[in-house]
C-alpha cells in the first residue's frame, strides 16, 4: 500500500504523543515500586476501565475474531464471549477481594494466603512462570499479528514493525510506569475503537460489498449470521457453546479473563482508590468488552468473506507476503488495505493503539513480577526503590525483545488462543475456591500449575504425532477425511474436558493429602480480606473462641447478592450485544425487546450495587 502524506503525519503525531505522555509520567512512576507498578494506588474507576478495556483490544483481537467468523461463523464467538461468565463474577465477588488485600501483585498472594517455603516457592516460580513464559507467549501473539498487519498493510519487514511500534512502546513503558500506560490507553482505547468503526463502514461501502442489506443477503454470508450456533451440527454446538458456557469458563485461566481475576485486571483493580472503584472499573470492563466492541469486527470479518472467499485468494492479492503466515486472520488486515486516504492513517493508528496498549500493559505487568515477587522477594531483598524501578525497566527491554523473537514461531491468533487454554485448563476453579475454602492450600496451586502444563504438553506432542500420520496416510494416496478417521485424532473439546478433569482431580487429591495452610496465616488473611462464606467456618469458629465478639469487626460478605449481580449482569451484557446485532440485521422487535431487558437489568445491578456498598 502507498500512504499519502496525511496518513503518515497522523501516525507520527500518534507516536509522539504517546511518548510525551510517558515521559510526563517519568518522574511520579520513578519515585518508587509502587508508582511504577500500581501508580500509587489511587486511580478511579474511569481510567482504570477504560485502560482494561484498552488492553483487551489487542492488534490480534480483531484478527482473532475474524478467523472465527470465517470458519464457524458469529456464533462462533462464543468460546470467548462465555468468559462474560468470570467477568460479572469477578465485579460482584472478587474484586472487592483483591483490592482489600492490598498486595502489589496477584503472586503475592500466595504468601499472605498460604504458609511455609511452598508459598515462597510458588510466589517466586509463579512470578517467572506468569511474567516470563506466559506472558511472553501474549506478547509474541500480538506481535504476531502486528507483523501480519505490518506486512500487508504498510508492505514492511517482520523487523521493521519490531523496531518502530515496539520500539515506541517500550520506550514509554519503561518511562512512565503504570501511570503511562493508564494515560496512554485512555488515549489508545479512544483511537482504536474509532478506527475499527470507521473500517466497518468503509468495509460496507465498498462496491463488492455494495451496502449493509447486500452484505447480510449475500449466499456466502447468510449461514454465518446466526448468533447461536447450529445444534443440529453437534460437535459444532460443542466447541462454540455448550463447552465454554457450561466448562471452559469456570475451570480455564486465560490472561484477562481469569476465574477470580488476575494478572493485568487483578493490578488494575489493585491500583484503584478503593474496593467501589475496583467494582466499577470491572464492571465497565465487561460491558464495553463483550456488548459495545465486537459488532465493528464481525461486520469487516463477514465483509471479508465476499472480497477474500478463500486463503487462496488473500495469497493471490498479497504475494509478497510470506505464504506461512497466510491463514483466516490474515483478512481482518487485508480488509484495510481497501481505506481511502487519511482514513488509511486513522486506521492505522488505530491498530498501533491497539498493539501499543496491550504490550505496555503485559510489559508493565510481567516486569511487575519480576521485581517484586522474584528480585525483591528472594535476590535482593534490601534493594532501594530506585534499584526496583531501574529492574523493572530493564526487565521491559528484556521480554521485548524475547516476545519479538517468539513472534517468527507462530501462525495465527487462534492457534496461539487454543494453546493458551489449554495450558490452564483445569486450574480456574481452584482460583475461584481458594478464597472461600480454607483447606487449599501452596500444594494444591503447585499441583494445578504443573498438572495442566505437562498435561498441555503431552497433548501438543500427540497433536503434532497425529498430522505426522494423517500426512504420511495422504502422501500415501488416501483421501485426507479418510485418513482423519483412521488415525483419530482427539478434538480440541475433548482435549480440554480431558485437561480439565485430569487438573481438577490432581489438585483436590494433592489438598486432601497434603498438609493445612498454617491456622496463624488463615487467621491473618481472613482479618485481612474477611471473605465470608460456609468454607472458612471451621477458621471462624476458632476466631469466636478466642473473641466472641469477632465478627462485629467484620462487614457481611454479600455472597448471595454477589451472585444474583453476576447473573443478572451476563444477562444484561449478553441483551445489549444481541440488540446490536438485531438492530443491525433490522429484526427490530426483537431488537426493541433485549433493548428493553438489557435497561430491566441495569436497574435491577444499581439496585444491588446500591446495597452493596450501603456500608
Amino acid at each position: 500500500m502507498l500512504l499519502q502524506s496525511i496518513d503518515w503525519i497522523i501516525i507520527i503525531i500518534f507516536f509522539i504523543v504517546t511518548i510525551v505522555i510517558g515521559l510526563w509520567a517519568t518522574k511520579r512512576a520513578s519515585k518508587n515500586s509502587a508508582e511504577f507498578f500500581l501508580s500509587g494506588r489511587n486511580m478511579p474507576w474511569y481510567i482504570l476501565g477504560f485502560s482494561m478495556v484498552a488492553t483487551t483490544f489487542s492488534v490480534d483481537t480483531p484478527n482473532l475474531v475474524t478467523d472465527i467468523v470465517r470458519q464457524n461463523g458469529i456464533a462462533g464467538n462464543w468460546v470467548w464471549w462465555a468468559f462474560l461468565l468470570t467477568g460479572m463474577m469477578t465485579v460482584f465477588i472478587y474484586a472487592k477481594l483483591w483490592r482489600r488485600s492490598n498486595v502489589m501483585t496477584d503472586v503475592e498472594f500466595y504468601e499472605i494466603r498460604y504458609s511455609g517455603k511452598s508459598a515462597a516457592f510458588l510466589r517466586g516460580f509463579r512470578a517467572l512462570y506468569l511474567g516470563v513464559f506466559f506472558n511472553v507467549a501474549i506478547m509474541a501473539s500480538v506481535t504476531l499479528a502486528a507483523i501480519k498487519v505490518g506486512s500487508v498493510m504498510l508492505n514492511m519487514t517482520p523487523l521493521e514493525v519490531i523496531l518502530i511500534a515496539g520500539g515506541v512502546t517500550v520506550i514509554y513503558s519503561s518511562l512512565g510506569g503504570l501511570l503511562g500506560v493508564l494515560l496512554t490507553d485512555f488515549l489508545l482505547f479512544i483511537a482504536a475503537i474509532t478506527g475499527s468503526v470507521v473500517a466497518a463502514y468503509v468495509a460496507i461501502d465498498l462496491p463488492q460489498i455494495g451496502g449493509l442489506n447486500k452484505l447480510l443477503t449475500h449466499p456466502d454470508v447468510i449461514s454465518k449470521l446466526s448468533l447461536l450456533p447450529d445444534f443440529n451440527n453437534y460437535e459444532i454446538a460443542i466447541i462454540v457453546f455448550i463447552i465454554p458456557l457450561t466448562i471452559q469458563w469456570w475451570s480455564v485461566w486465560y490472561p484477562g479473563a481469569e476465574p477470580g481475576g488476575g494478572g493485568y485486571i487483578a493490578q488494575r483493580m489493585l491500583a484503584a482508590k478503593n474496593e467501589k472503584h475496583a467494582m466499577g472499573a470491572t464492571l465497565f470492563f465487561n460491558f464495553a468488552h463483550y456488548a459495545l466492541r465486537p459488532w465493528p469486527w464481525i461486520i469487516v470479518a463477514l465483509a471479508s468473506i465476499i472480497v477474500f472467499p478463500d486463503l487462496e485468494s488473500i495469497r493471490h492479492a498479497f504475494p509478497n507476503v510470506e505464504p506461512s503466515i497466510i491463514r483466516h486472520d490474515m483478512a481482518y488486515p487485508a480488509m484495510l488495505t481497501f481505506l481511502p486516504s487519511g482514513i488509511l492513517g486513522l486506521v492505522i493508528a488505530s491498530l498501533i493503539a491497539a498493539y501499543m496498549s496491550t504490550m505496555s500493559t503485559s510489559l508493565n505487568w510481567g516486569s511487575s513480577y519480576i521485581v517484586n515477587d522474584f528480585y525483591k522477594r528472594f535476590i535482593k531483598p534490601e534493594a532501594p526503590e530506585k534499584e526496583l524501578v531501574l529492574i523493572g525497566r530493564i526487565s521491559t527491554v528484556l521480554m521485548m525483545v524475547l516476545a519479538s523473537i517468539f513472534a517468527l514461531l507462530m501462525q495465527s491468533a487462534l492457534s496461539a488462543f487454543n494453546i493458551l487454554l489449554q495450558i490452564g485448563a483445569g486450574t480456574g476453579l481452584l482460583f475461584l475456591l481458594r478464597w472461600f475454602w480454607w483447606r487449599i492450600n501452596a500444594f494444591s496451586e503447585i499441583t494445578a500449575m504443573a498438572v495442566s502444563f505437562f498435561v498441555a504438553l503431552f497433548f501438543l506432542i500427540l497433536s503434532k504425532y497425529h498430522s505426522s500420520q494423517i500426512d504420511l496416510l495422504v502422501a500415501s494416496g488416501m483421501d485426507r477425511i479418510a485418513a482423519i478417521q483412521q488415525v483419530g485424532p482427539l478434538k480440541s473439546y475433548e482435549e480440554l474436558i480431558i485437561g480439565v478433569g485430569i487438573t481438577t482431580i490432581a489438585w483436590v487429591i494433592a489438598t486432601l493429602l497434603t498438609k493445612p495452610t498454617r491456622t496463624e496465616k488463615l487467621i491473618s488473611f481472613y482479618k485481612l480480606v474477611h471473605p465470608g462464606g460456609v468454607g472458612w467456618r471451621k477458621i471462624t469458629d476458632i476466631m469466636s473462641k478466642d473473641d466472641p465478639d469477632y465478627n462485629s469487626s467484620f462487614g457481611k460478605a454479600f455472597i448471595t447478592e454477589g451472585i444474583i449481580g453476576m447473573f443478572i449482569g451476563c444477562i444484561g451484557v449478553y441483551s445489549l450485544l444481541f440488540a446490536i446485532g438485531n438492530w443491525i440485521y433490522s429484526k427490530y422487535i426483537l431488537a426493541s425487546i433485549l433493548t428493553l431487558v438489557a435497561l430491566i437489568c441495569s436497574y435491577i445491578i444499581l439496585k444491588i450495587w446500591n446495597k452493596l456498598h450501603a456500608e
